[in-house]
C-alpha cells in the first residue's frame, strides 16, 4: 500500500502470574527482538511503580538492556513520568543511553505520577510537582541541547545529545504543551481515549514550528492483538481486561492468566468501564482486524501508530507481532536490514 505509516511497540514489561521478575524481563527481551524482526520502528517502555505485574520501573536501566539485545530498532521511554525526577538526572540517564546506542534513543515525557499517592511520597515527590511539568520539560531540553557550555551545571553525559523529546498525554494539557513547544505528540488512546478527537485537533491547530519539528507529528496508541482466529485473540485479551479491573479496584498482582468467563470476574458496571477505556483495541485475526484498523487510521490520520499487547501468554504476544506485517497498513523495516 502507498498510504502506510510507521508502526511502533509499547511494552509494559509484564510479569505473568507465577513468574519471577527475571523471567518477565527475559520475555520482554524476546518481545523486543521479535518486534525488531517484524520491522517495527520503535520499542518503548513505560515507567510504573509499585506494580508487581510490571517490570519497567527503572525504565532507563531496562532500556539499556534492551538496547544491548537488539540492533536497529529505536528504543525509548513512553514515557518517563517527569514529575518523579529531576530533569538533570533524566538528561544524564538518557545521555548515557545515547552514548551507548547512538541515535536509536527516544524520550517520551508524561505528567502523571505513574503510581499511587503513597508511592509518590516514597519517591520523595509531591503532587504539586506536576504543576512544574512545562518548566521541567524545557529544563530537560536545555540540558540535552547545545547551549550549556557556559552553564555552571551541565549534563555529562547528555549535553549536545539532542535526544528527540516527545510529549505524552490523554488531555488537552499535553496536546497544547506539545504544540507550543513544537514537539511531537503521543496520545494515550490505548487506555484513555475520551479526549482523542479534541486533543489531536488542538495539537494540530495550535502547533508552532520549531527547530525540532516543522509540522505537527501525531502518534496514537492502540491495543493490538492478532491471532490465527478471533476466538483465540479475544481469549488472550482477557488478561488485559482483568488487569484493568484489578487496577480500578485498587488490587495488585501479576499479569493474570486468560479466562473463558469474564462475566464471572467483572460486574456490568466494570465491564462498561473497561470497554470504554479499552475501546481503541483491535483484537482478532488479520482478516477481522485489518478493515477496522484501516478505518481508524483513515479517521484520525496519525503520522505513526504505537501498539501494545499487554497479555499473560508470551507465545500469543510473539504470534501477534509475527502476524502484524500481514495487515499491510504499516511501513515496516525489512528483516534483511538487520543483517
Amino acid at each position: 500500500m502507498s498510504n502506510t505509516i510507521p508502526l511502533s511497540f509499547l511494552d509494559l514489561a509484564p510479569v505473568p502470574e507465577g513468574n519471577t521478575i527475571a523471567e518477565g524481563i527475559a520475555q520482554t527481551v524476546e518481545t523486543a527482538q521479535q518486534a525488531e524482526a517484524a520491522g517495527f520502528n520503535r520499542y518503548w517502555m513505560a515507567e510504573h511503580h509499585n506494580m508487581p505485574g510490571i517490570a519497567s520501573a527503572a525504565t532507563s536501566v531496562l532500556l539499556s538492556h534492551i538496547g544491548s539485545q537488539t540492533k536497529r530498532i529505536r528504543i525509548g521511554a513512553g514515557g518517563v513520568m517527569l514529575p518523579n525526577h529531576a530533569p538533570l538526572v533524566i538528561a544524564e540517564q538518557f545521555g548515557t543511553l545515547q552514548a551507548l546506542y547512538g541515535d536509536r534513543i527516544d524520550l517520551g515525557l508524561g505528567r502523571a505520577p505513574g503510581t499511587d499517592g503513597a508511592t509518590f511520597q516514597a519517591l520523595r515527590r509531591q503532587m504539586k510537582d506536576a504543576e512544574r511539568f512545562p518548566q521541567d520539560v524545557q529544563e530537560l531540553m536545555y540540558f540535552l541541547g547545545n547551549d550549556t557550555d557556559n552553564s555552571p551545571v551541565q549534563a555529562f553525559p547528555g549535553a549536545k545529545s539532542n535526544i528527540p523529546i516527545w510529549i505524552l498525554g490523554s488531555s488537552l494539557f499535553g496536546a497544547t504543551l506539545a504544540a507550543h513547544l513544537g514537539l511531537p505528540y503521543v496520545f494515550a488512546s490505548h487506555f484513555a481515549p475520551q479526549m482523542l478527537t479534541q486533543a489531536i485537533a488542538a495539537y494540530r491547530e495550535q502547533f508552532k514550528p520549531s527547530k525540532y519539528l516543522d509540522k505537527p507529528y501525531v502518534m496514537l496508541a492502540a491495543n493490538l492483538l492478532l491471532a490465527d482466529d478471533d476466538e483465540t485473540a479475544q481469549y488472550h485479551f482477557t488478561s488485559a481486561q482483568q488487569s484493568f479491573v484489578r487496577l480500578r479496584r485498587g488490587e495488585t498482582g501479576q499479569m493474570p492468566k486468560p479466562t473463558h468467563d469474564m462475566d464471572s470476574i467483572w460486574s456490568p458496571t466494570e465491564k462498561m468501564m473497561v470497554d470504554n477505556a479499552l475501546s481503541v483495541s483491535f483484537i482478532g485475526s488479520v482478516e477481522t482486524v485489518q478493515p477496522k484498523l484501516a478505518e481508524f487510521l483513515a479517521k484520525y490520520q496519525p503520522d505513526e501508530l504505537i501498539v501494545t499487547a499487554n497479555v499473560y501468554d508470551q507465545a500469543a504476544r510473539l504470534r501477534s507481532l509475527e502476524l502484524t506485517p500481514e495487515l499491510n497498513l504499516f511501513t515496516l523495516q525489512s528483516a534483511a536490514a538487520l543483517a
